[in-house]
């Protein structure tokens, strides 16, 4: 489906509340860096292998960015940068440019303030999530559910009935289940509880997922305290 650029189906949106969003983006202190003023050559977008399947263009995103289009902005922020796989292969603009980097700081944004479009775009990943901050470790096999993964395509489903076959094919016994992992220091750990409290992900994570939010802030507030620190998510 094409992408809408009509702005009609955020009509209801104050242009206040989409202005507030766009000055949020460039007060980041590496928008300035991003973002230098565009050629429209589209060598960002003809190097982009997202622009080959979808409806999607790194160049319109810097130009709306550079010409302050909020109402455009608006569109994009919610119904394109989730397009983007985060490659940089844009990075090659003669201009300096930088669409990707651009694009992190505007889907930051979309989830530090709860837009719809942000909280769909990450549904899938809070298992992810939380096996991570839980254990230090990603996705093993049987975690890939087609339920958990919707957006993750079919193959996900052949992976779920065919999980004997992927256990044989990742023997480490480490990888085989969601409940055994291999281990990671303490230290780091608690390090990496640290970062995620200071740097404000956990107040994104609220957000987009006050469910995922509470159940990370028990294991987090748990594991620090029994490292003697005095921290609270709240």
């Amino acid at each position: 489906m094409p992408l809408d650029l009509s702005g009609k189906q955020y009509k209801d949106v104050p242009y206040e509340e989409k202005e507030r969003l766009f000055e949020e983006v460039k007060r980041d202190f590496r928008f300035d860096e991003y973002l230098y003023g565009c050629y429209e050559c589209g060598i960002c977008t003809a190097a982009c292998p997202s622009a080959r399947f979808y409806d999607f263009s790194p160049r319109k995103i810097a130009q709306t960015a550079a010409r302050q289009d909020v109402e455009l902005f608006y569109v994009f922020m919610n119904d394109s940068v989730w397009d983007c796989s985060q490659c940089f292969s844009c990075d090659r603009c003669p201009r300096k440019n930088s669409p990707g980097g651009l694009i992190t700081l505007m889907r930051e944004v979309a989830v530090k303030n709860g837009l719809d479009s942000a909280k769909e775009a990450i549904e899938g990943y809070g298992r992810v999530v939380f096996k991570i901050m839980s254990t230090g470790t990603q996705v093993s096999p049987d975690m890939l559910q087609a339920n958990a993964f919707p957006d993750w395509g079919p193959h996900v489903k052949d992976i779920a009935e065919n999980l004997d076959v992927w256990r044989r094919a990742l023997p480490p016994e480490t990888m085989h289940t969601t409940e055994s992992s291999w281990q990671v220091d303490s230290k780091t750990i608690t390090e990496l509880y640290l970062i995620w409290h200071m740097t404000g992900v956990m107040d994104m994570i609220k957000e987009v997922d006050e469910g995922l939010f509470m159940i990370l802030q028990d294991v987090m507030e748990e594991k620090l305290e029994d490292e003697g620190y005095d921290v609270s998510f709240d």
